[in-house]
């Protein structure tokens, strides 16, 4: 069957609006598929608190910024409305309530099937699905039995749902520190946790949200530009000038510097907003990693037992694109990610990601300049 779209963009976030944006440019209609009925759907799903963790100045796409009087760390409001503005003043197509199903070969191009039966065909297609599409959490043995309430950081809620709660996050990534950044400051009536402890495997490399009234993501333009080892350890000498030695607190040593595992692992880097002073006050204790679950008892590799009213899985996401892609050799056997991202060629022509890998420059900067790579690759025909 002949392609009856030039492109189609899989996913109506930062990325695929950038990614369509940018086709657009070039005078390349682009059709955006989205399976939510709105645009953000997966900002609309975190917590209430959540914020960006990355400049504004380094968080808007082409064409559009924020209004005046935005903060430096814009809301999940705000990224919210942001997104909704953006689509709409670009111009851009969207068919909401498409969730695809089925990618296949077809002809010259691609056809994408959504679960209930509709079809779509484009010479290329373009996924902006992203690196945290769907929550991971270990099958920790005992899981099933745990007489507590077990949730993904994801699936955080409000800071007031745990107040008088027994909490232990497990992992300290980048989810694992915004969970403990908000319960570390409670809530504005004044309800607390009762108790917070940090599960960690592996020490973070962390930066301090702020130093004093500057945000440290304004300094990223410089650090980008780095090599990867000096990134290393302008990330390491930041963390213990402002936030002193957290090793100290208990927290394991990274095994490599932030910048390294960003590139390698693609493990975000974490922030801090006040969950190293809570240690340092005690408020939140640091606990072996966590094991298997014992009834009521969350089981720690020390033989400890905690008794755990929630237990929080900071533990990741998964791109979710194994059941569709999985057998054309376009991602990593191991973990599901697409093998390239923006304007490099997958191997299978017409098929392409964007948004893909994280950056110490933020999601939003990744998504403009991976969609006008895309876009010059799509364009050129190379």
């Amino acid at each position: 069957m002949a392609a009856t779209e030039p492109v189609m963009v899989i996913g109506a976030g930062a990325s695929g609006l950038a990614a369509a944006d940018a086709l657009a440019r070039r005078g390349l209609r682009a059709l955006i598929l989205e399976k939510e009925p709105h645009i953000a759907g997966p900002w609309r799903r975190r917590h209430l608190r959540l914020s960006l963790n990355t400049h504004r100045a380094f968080s808007s796409l082409p064409g559009l910024s924020y209004p005046p009087g935005t903060p430096a760390f814009p809301s999940r409001e705000q990224v919210i409305a942001y997104l909704e503005r953006y689509a709409g003043e670009r111009g851009l197509s969207i068919e909401f309530g498409f969730e695809a199903a089925a990618v296949a070969r077809d002809g010259d191009g691609w056809t994408v099937t959504a679960a209930d039966g509709r079809q779509r065909h484009a010479a290329h297609v373009v996924f902006a699905t992203g690196h945290d599409k769907v929550p991971w959490t270990p099958d920790w043995p005992g899981r099933s039995g745990f007489s507590g309430r077990l949730i993904h950081a994801a699936d955080f809620g409000r800071v007031e749902d745990y107040e008088g709660k027994r909490v232990l996050v497990v992992g300290a990534g980048n989810s694992g520190f915004d969970v403990l950044n908000h319960l570390s400051g409670g809530h504005p009536s004044g309800g607390k946790a009762a108790a917070v402890w940090l599960s960690v495997r592996q020490g973070p490399s962390l930066l301090p949200k702020r130093i004093g009234q500057v945000a440290v993501h304004r300094f990223a333009g410089f650090m980008d530009r780095l090599p990867i080892p000096l990134t290393d350890l302008a990330i390491a000498a930041t963390q213990r000038a402002v936030l002193g030695d957290i090793h100290r607190l208990g927290l394991p040593k990274a095994s490599r510097g932030g910048a390294t595992r960003l590139r390698d692992e693609q493990i975000a880097i974490p922030v801090d907003d006040g969950a190293v002073a809570a240690m340092r006050a005690g408020r939140i204790g640091i606990v072996a990693p966590l094991v298997r679950f014992d009834g009521g008892k969350a089981v720690l590799s020390d033989n400890s037992a905690l008794d755990a009213d929630v237990v929080i899985a900071a533990t990741g996401y998964r791109t979710g694109l194994e059941t569709l892609l999985g057998g054309l050799g376009v991602l990593d056997e191991a973990t599901g990610r697409p093998l390239s991202s923006g304007g490099q060629p997958t191997g299978q022509k017409g098929l392409w990601f964007t948004g893909m890998k994280p950056t110490i420059m933020g999601h939003f900067h990744s998504a403009v300049v991976e969609g006008r790579a895309l876009a010059a690759a799509i364009a050129t025909g190379s």
